[in-house]
């Protein structure tokens, strides 16, 4: 045997089975890779709390830029508008909806601008990423597993409220004679 082969031997004897084995992990990064793991690292659950309020500003931008749209599409139709303030007719009703969207982006932006400024807001915001961070949330398989039981579950109900309306269906008939 060969000295290279005992210490191999040695070795796989000294490892406890069923231990995963450390996940190596490169000396340094380079390039892109360090900027995103810098960065990743330093915005830590912030990086959540910054795509949340990007959320709901387009949310916000979308929902108001439709509103005003509509609005403004039913006031043009109304007589009181074509006699007394013709220009709100005067654009076409596409020309309306951009006009709309683009208020709707300007308010969305003010809403962003105004309520990320908030102090009380923010700092309720992170505190609450912080915590969400803390969470142990369960694996893939525990998900997986517990949507199969769920659904299968629903499927057995579903197949025994099935059986028993039919047998009190067909009970209900007998008595009343149908």
């Amino acid at each position: 045997m060969d000295v290279d082969e005992d210490e191999k031997k040695e070795e796989e004897e000294r490892e406890e089975p069923g231990e995963p084995e450390p996940e190596q992990q490169p000396l340094a990064l380079t390039g892109e890779e360090a900027e995103q793991a810098s960065a990743a690292s330093q915005l830590g659950a912030t990086r959540y709390v910054l795509a949340g309020f990007f959320a709901a500003a387009i949310t916000v931008a979308y929902v108001l830029g439709r509103a005003i749209a509509t609005g403004w599409n039913k006031l043009a139709e109304s007589q009181w508008a074509i006699d007394k303030a013709a220009w709100l007719t005067r654009m076409t009703e596409d020309q309306r909806d951009t006009w709309a969207t683009i208020a709707g982006g300007v308010i969305g932006i003010a809403a962003l601008v105004y309520v990320y400024r908030r102090q009380d807001i923010r700092q309720w915001v992170n505190e609450s990423a912080a915590e969400m961070a803390k969470v142990t949330w369960p694996s893939k398989k525990e998900v997986t597993n517990g949507t199969i039981v769920v659904v299968v579950a629903s499927l057995v109900a579903t197949f025994y409220l099935a059986l028993l309306d039919r047998f009190w269906g067909f009970v209900t008939n007998l008595v009343y004679g149908a």
